[in-house]
């Protein structure tokens, strides 16, 4: 028995456009709301919403039924990315990833060896059934798929090498760091970040990688895949939960004034 078929990276390897969902909610029920909504893939966010291991456990049991998982951890630790592999994670996004030296770092601390540095500790997980998938170690390796984070000056100027990097399925634009490290924190869709974002995504998508991209307003979700992105984000569970019960109070409260 084989390591189950990764979906989020066999879209990606066929050229599929895909939607998801941000996930910050770090709750299981929540997160089943989530995966049942209809989108291809959902992100559980380890980097600005306190996911502890434990709670990327917890919902991957819930998620995989339904649609494809993928987590985004604090940062690109060994020892963090061979937990949460163990625990069943296939696709990782690690941000601000700045050069192609640490893009391969990344590649290799997915992989088994001779190809990479990840422990032989599978029998205990939940990645291979507790032990119970026979060819997890052989089989493994070709199930990763690494998401590398662009969103910083450093990152663009070494997007190419990044590009070239085997092992790296598809470069992640970060748009609001991207935007505060170019002097546009408060004015993120200034004309000026429209065109940075536009030029990146296209410059990825004219490689081997796949680009993708996060963002809340239609006409940018649109300009987004018009430059190339093949799998977005097109909504967060927090922001449309924030946003809702915002609206719902204010339009009873201007009710009963």
């Amino acid at each position: 028995m084989a390591a189950p078929i990764n979906r989020f990276k066999a879209s990606l390897s066929a050229g599929r456009r895909s939607i998801g969902c941000w996930m910050g909610l770090c709750d299981p029920y929540a997160a089943e709301v989530t995966a049942r909504a209809g989108f291809d893939w959902v992100l559980i966010d380890g980097e600005h919403a306190p996911n502890d291991l434990a709670a990327i456990a917890r919902q991957l049991q819930v998620l995989e039924p339904h649609t494809a998982p993928i987590v985004r951890l604090p940062m690109g630790e060994p020892w963090l990315i061979k937990q949460v592999l163990d625990a069943g994670v296939q696709t990782l996004l690690i941000p601000m990833v700045n050069s192609a030296e640490e893009a391969r770092a990344l590649v290799r601390a997915m992989r088994y060896p001779p190809h990479g540095i990840r422990g032989m500790g599978f029998a205990l997980g939940r990645a291979s059934a507790f032990g119970t998938v026979g060819d997890y170690a052989a089989t493994a390796n070709d199930q990763m798929c690494l998401i590398v984070q662009v969103e910083t000056r450093a990152g663009l100027d070494a997007l190419d090498e990044i590009l070239a990097v085997e092992g790296v399925d598809a470069v992640f634009v970060g748009p609001a760091d991207l935007a505060a490290e170019m002097g546009y924190a408060t004015t993120p869709n200034a004309p000026e970040m429209q065109a940075v974002v536009a030029e990146t995504l296209r410059r990825i998508a004219g490689s081997d990688k796949a680009a993708g991209i996060i963002d809340f307003d239609d006409a940018a979700l649109e300009r987004h895949f018009g430059n190339g992105a093949q799998f977005v984000a097109v909504g967060a569970d927090v922001v449309f939960l924030s946003r809702g019960l915002r609206a719902l109070a204010q339009r009873w409260q201007d009710h009963i004034a």
